[in-house]
């Protein structure tokens, strides 16, 4: 099995939420619907995965199923550089295994790419400036089809946006959701590939990014005539305090029914 079990999930209540309490006239205890906050971990069947690549190597990685139901659909997550800290845990992508399958449905695979390091352990193998990492992102597919997932989406961001313009036009993903793109890694072969597959392209570009701003993404991403970019004003490439906004523009794509994702989850309310 490429799946390893870890022997059970993660807490059935959600933690990191606000809980608002009222007395009522009658005495009774009525709380609020706790708000999700930044570090709030809804329910889910997380498990961790060990990927395998073509060529030979063990990739640390984590599978989260929504709770008591089928997913709806499945993003697999492509971290930004590892040179510059990108991993499996940051932060948009540890919010996307933490929120989406409850709120949305979702199937969440992430994992760290060849030597890179997180909280869960280290990939196995050595940085390769996007090349060798083809493997990678084949495996987790290889993983995605094997476990039965529906519907495969790629979300990349920053570097990640990369490998998935590079080796993510595949028969068995849906599309490809860019956040940051710095087309860095990627050229206009890639592009031209993805104009070709006719499968949906979203460019997700901050108003103040480093690399790419979102007028210059409209004239490179011209190249992919449906490839639609999102301008965020006022964000950055990292993202900072626009999680919310980022992980309903996935959500709107991927699983339009649960769009916009709610604010808060709902809880028993009521004690006395």
């Amino acid at each position: 099995m490429l799946l390893k079990n870890s022997g059970g999930t993660r807490p059935l209540k959600a933690t990191g939420a606000i809980y608002v309490e009222k007395v009522t006239a009658t005495g009774t205890k009525v709380h609020s619907v706790p708000q999700i906050r930044a570090n709030t971990v809804l329910p889910a069947d997380r498990h961790p995965a060990t990927l395998h690549t073509a060529d030979g190597l063990r990739l640390v990685g984590e599978l989260a199923l929504p709770l008591g139901r089928a997913p709806v659909a499945t993003i697999v997550c492509l971290h930004p550089l590892p040179a510059g800290g990108g991993m499996m845990d940051s932060h948009l992508l540890r919010k996307m295994a933490w929120r989406l399958p409850a709120l949305a449905g979702l199937a969440v695979l992430r994992f760290n790419t060849r030597g890179t390091t997180s909280e869960a352990g280290t990939s196995e193998g050595v940085f390769d400036q996007s090349d060798a990492e083809k493997y990678d992102v084949a495996a987790a597919l290889d993983l995605a089809e094997a476990q039965d997932l529906p519907s495969i989406w790629l979300v990349g961001w920053s570097f990640g946006t990369d490998l998935a313009l590079r080796y993510g036009c595949d028969p068995s993903v849906v599309g490809a959701i860019l956040l940051s793109p710095p087309l860095r890694y990627s050229g206009p072969a890639d592009l031209s590939a993805w104009a070709a597959s006719g499968k949906p392209l979203v460019a997700v570009v901050p108003e103040r990014d480093d690399y790419l701003q979102p007028a210059e993404a409209r004239e490179r991403f011209a190249a992919v005539p449906q490839c639609e970019v999102v301008a965020v004003e006022g964000a950055k490439h990292l993202w900072v305090g626009f999680s919310d906004q980022v992980l309903d523009e996935i959500v709107k794509r991927v699983a339009p029914a649960s769009f916009p994702l709610p604010r808060s989850f709902p809880e028993p309310q009521e004690s006395t």
